[in-house]
Formats: C-alpha cells, sequence, structure tokens
C-alpha cells in the first residue's frame, strides 16, 4: 500500500503544474494536507491557488487508478519517487525557487553528489568543444566532484562519458520520463550512468521529450550543482538558459572560450558579462574555495607512450581540427597502407582518434 502523502503527491504531479511552493501555497490556503486530500473541486477553486481546470485535473487523478499504475510501474523499474519531504532529496535542489514536488531517480544519490558542477553545451559540438568538455570533466570527476548535466546528444553525452570514464558519478537529467529514455542510441550510457550515478526526472514515467520540456528541466541541471561551465554553445542556445537558472539560483557560472567562428559566441558572451573564463578543472575549483580545496589531490598524469620516428610524423601532421587520412597522407611522405596502420597503433595507445569520414585527430 503506497503512502498517501505520496500517492497524493504523484497525483498533483502528474498533472506537470505544480511545484513545491505551489504545494505549499495550496496547503496554507486549505489548512492542511489532508484538507486538500478530501478538497472538492469547489474547495480547490475556492482557494484562488488553482483554475477550474486543474482543480478537475488534479481531482481526477487523485480518485482515480493513475497514481498507484504510476507507483507500480516505478517499483517494476527500479525507480525510487523520492518527494521533497524526504531527507535523501537533495538538498541543494530544495533551497531553489519553486523546486520540484519530486524526483523520479534511477540508481542512486549520494551525500557528496552535493558537490557538483553541471557541464551543459551544444549538441553538435565541434571535435574542439567535445574534447574538452571530456578532459574539464575527467580532471574533476578524478577528484571526487559529481558531474551533471542534461544526458541530450554531444557536450552532454561527453562528460558523462568522461565522467565515468574517469571512474567518477554522474547525474543525467532527463527532459522527459525515465520510461522514455532519450536520445535512444544513449541505452548503454543510461545504464552505466545508474551504476556510477543516476538518471533523474521530474516527469511522470512515459511523459514524452516534448521542447518546452527542456528549459524547464534544465533548472535541476543547475539547481543540483554549485556551479555550471558552458561549453561551446551559440548566442540562442539552450544552455545558456541553464547560466540563466544559475544566476537566479546563485550559482557560479563559468564558460570556457573557444573560435569566434565555431559555435562559442554563448559562451563569449558570458565571459563578457562577468563569466569565470575556464581553461581546466583548476580554475574552477579554485573558484569555489573551500569546497574545491576539500575534493581530493589531481592524480599525477601518466606518462605519454614512446612514440617511433614514423608514429611521431602522423601525430606531427595533426592539428587543432580532424584531419583527413589521405591529408595525413600528403604531410607524412608514407605509403598510404602504412599511414593506416599507423593511425590503428595510435588509436590503440589513446594518442588520436578516428572521427566519421576517416578523419583523426589527437585526443
Amino acid at each position: 500500500m503506497p503512502d498517501p502523502i505520496l500517492r497524493d503527491l504523484v497525483a498533483l504531479n502528474m498533472t506537470l503544474r505544480f511545484g513545491v511552493a505551489d504545494y505549499e501555497g495550496l496547503v496554507a490556503a486549505l489548512g492542511s494536507h489532508e484538507a486538500l486530500r478530501k478538497a472538492r473541486i469547489s474547495d480547490l477553486e475556492k482557494s484562488e491557488m488553482v483554475t477550474s481546470r486543474l482543480a478537475r485535473e488534479f481531482v481526477r487523478l487523485r480518485d482515480g487508478e493513475d497514481p498507484d499504475e504510476e507507483l507500480r510501474q516505478t517499483e517494476e523499474r527500479s525507480v525510487v519517487v523520492v518527494p521533497f519531504t524526504d531527507p535523501g532529496y537533495p538538498a541543494s535542489l530544495r533551497r531553489t525557487h519553486n523546486p520540484p514536488l519530486l524526483l523520479y531517480v534511477q540508481g542512486r544519490l549520494e551525500p557528496a553528489d552535493g558537490v557538483a558542477l553541471a557541464i551543459v553545451g551544444t549538441r553538435h559540438p565541434t571535435h574542439y568543444g567535445a574534447t574538452q568538455a571530456g578532459r574539464l570533466a575527467s580532471e574533476l570527476a578524478s577528484r571526487g566532484m559529481t558531474i551533471v548535466s542534461g544526458f541530450a546528444r554531444g557536450i552532454d553525452t561527453a562528460v558523462h562519458r568522461a565522467a565515468l570514464d574517469a571512474g567518477g558519478r554522474t547525474l543525467g537529467v532527463l527532459a522527459g520520463g525515465l520510461a522514455r529514455l532519450y536520445p535512444p542510441e544513449n541505452a548503454r550510457l543510461a545504464d552505466e550512468i545508474v551504476g556510477h550515478g543516476a538518471l533523474i526526472s521530474e516527469f511522470p514515467l512515459f511523459t514524452p521529450p516534448l521542447p518546452p520540456y527542456f528549459p524547464r528541466r534544465n533548472r535541476i541541471i543547475s539547481g543540483l550543482a554549485l556551479g555550471v561551465l558552458v561549453v561551446e554553445a551559440d548566442r540562442e542556445s539552450g544552455a545558456l538558459i541553464t547560466a540563466d537558472w544559475a544566476l537566479e539560483q546563485g550559482r557560479e557560472v563559468f564558460a570556457l572560450p573557444g573560435r569566434v567562428d565555431q559555435r562559442s559566441g554563448g559562451c563569449h558572451r558570458l565571459i563578457q558579462q562577468g563569466a569565470k573564463l575556464v581553461e581546466s578543472g583548476e580554475d574552477v575549483l579554485a573558484d569555489l574555495g573551500d569546497v574545491g580545496r576539500t575534493l581530493a589531490p589531481a592524480r599525477p598524469r601518466e606518462a605519454p607512450p614512446a612514440l617511433g620516428r614514423e608514429e611521431s610524423s602522423i601525430v606531427a601532421a595533426l592539428g587543432a581540427d580532424p584531419v583527413h587520412i589521405d591529408a595525413i597522407t600528403d604531410a607524412t611522405g608514407l605509403p598510404p597502407q602504412a599511414v593506416a596502420s599507423l593511425l590503428m597503433v595510435l588509436e590503440i595507445k589513446k594518442v588520436v582518434t578516428q572521427l566519421p569520414g576517416k578523419h583523426f585527430a589527437r585526443r
């Protein structure tokens, strides 16, 4: 038998219209949560806290079977519903304006997640952007900082992956229900996040990831973190909405500079407006003061692998941008078969990475 208060909160949340501040105002107007549970549509209308349409929708959900089925489905899918009254609800998010009534959590939230940084950016990053986002996420995750992002394509995927590869924790905040995983190609990544962090959503399980829900979920991304780092965002990017939420919530805002002709206009504008310019994880930690100093010391970097003369010539042919294999062959003067073989060896040594269209870049 579900907890009756949790069931009521699930019903309220299924309207997609209530946050904690809305709920607390309604309870104050009616006198108690018990009064809310028994309220008729006319009672809710008289409270002047909800519209007639919303009052009817809530009463229909409260008195029907939908909340019970929702809770049954969460149990079946190993999803935990964490209401704002639960001690396990993230304290940093609870202190924001009108936080979610509840969170659907697949995986596990830990107290250490209170020391978190959100890293967000474009869904269509350049190689530079994806590489730098991954580098920063890896540096910070390896020092014990939880990395938060939005589980979207591009920068979000890169930082979740880098945090996991560094042996750290990461939280993915979805703009739809956990039973409607989006993007679908991140299914394997989702499984890994659940094992080393959590997937989180405020939306009922089967809510589709509709466009209006992405800006809404961004307040959770920033609310879970001490600050937000924006990597590669143009001036119209949704990542800037997360930065706006961060400012409203009193969080730090950081930005990574990039090329002026490639998707970094939004980052440069943030820096002009006072965001901290970031080149390394140390820049973030220094700005966080005592919190940054409590994290684990940086791990010593591994010595780069020894390279032969021909391998070194391949690496020298690679610049800041991806280079086609034919251009590498022309630059080195080596036979095409030798270049292909050497590139494979350098991939194994994790010196270069292959990109679509037979392009290669330094790692």
